[in-house]
């Protein structure tokens, strides 16, 4: 008999430079051991350093692409990216909503990504006002820490995270990539008060769609029913390696290496010790 994968729904946009969106989502969910069911919901004109242009998918298409997938397989987690417009983030929204009726505990995991890694619009309308319907449906949000200050007007981390959570997001792992200083300290903070960090030494140069491989190897973590601080630590190990072996295809942005456990170096992420260093 086949093996079975758990499926982790997706929802994000279309990079055609094969960095970022839909295509980092598929590799990295594959790569815990996990099947992506990928929507688009925006296609874009963009390479590995420029976003030029975005156009949102029409919702009712997306809505009906869901539909056909709930109507004949179960889903494990839901991974959202960028809805592209408002209307497909309360599209998002309702399928969610339709889902939960029959799995309250189904995870969210929502890549809050309101620009690219160059300040380029990734959205119609307001980026932030599109996300709110999303916000209280959130199991794990996964913002950097320009995100963070966005999503809630604040500077200080502790206090980001405080909003999001009032929000309804269950817990908010805010990530430090664009901090400076030789590490970068990962923040989680959980509803029930759980709070831990773990750090990572910096890396050099700069990476395309790092966000999306992180939140996406949470989402299969989860799919795959890890508890979340396991699923955290092993998202943020895998994301480190993929970074650490990342290649170019131009100048600019680096590509990360997802495809490491179909190499069998690190196949199926089995985690000696917790990476936990703060």
């Amino acid at each position: 008999m086949a093996a079975t994968r758990p499926a982790v729904l997706v929802f994000a946009g279309l990079d055609p430079s094969g960095g970022a969106g839909i295509a980092a989502d598929i590799l990295a969910i594959a790569a815990q051991g996990a099947h992506a069911l990928p929507i688009v919901t925006a296609l874009t004109v963009q390479d590995n350093d420029r976003v030029f242009e975005v156009r949102p998918v029409d919702a009712a298409l997306l809505l009906r692409q869901a539909q056909a997938l709930m109507d004949k397989m179960a889903i494990a987690a839901v991974k959202i990216g960028i809805p592209g417009s408002a209307a497909n983030a309360a599209a998002i929204a309702r399928v969610i909503a339709q889902l939960r009726r029959a799995q309250p505990g189904l995870p969210v995991v929502l890549d809050p990504v309101l620009a690219s890694g160059h300040g380029d619009v990734l959205s119609t309308g307001d980026a932030v006002l599109a996300l709110a319907p999303l916000l209280p449906l959130t199991t794990v949000i996964v913002p950097n820490g320009p995100e963070a200050s966005r999503l809630t007007g604040i500077v200080e981390i502790d206090e980001q995270a405080a909003a999001l959570l009032a929000r309804g997001c269950s817990n908010v792992l805010v990530t430090g990539g664009h901090g400076e200083g030789d590490n970068v300290v990962n923040r989680w903070f959980g509803v029930d008060g759980e709070a831990r960090q773990w750090q990572w030494p910096r890396l050099s140069g700069e990476f395309h769609g790092s966000g999306c491989t992180l939140a996406a190897a949470i989402a299969a973590r989860l799919a795959l029913r890890q508890a979340m601080p396991e699923a955290l630590a092993a998202a943020q190990a895998f994301c480190h390696a993929a970074l650490a072996q990342a290649y170019a295809v131009a100048p600019g942005q680096l590509m990360p290496q997802r495809l490491i456990t179909l190499q069998g170096k690190y196949h199926a992420w089995t985690i000696s010790g917790d990476p936990e260093l703060g």
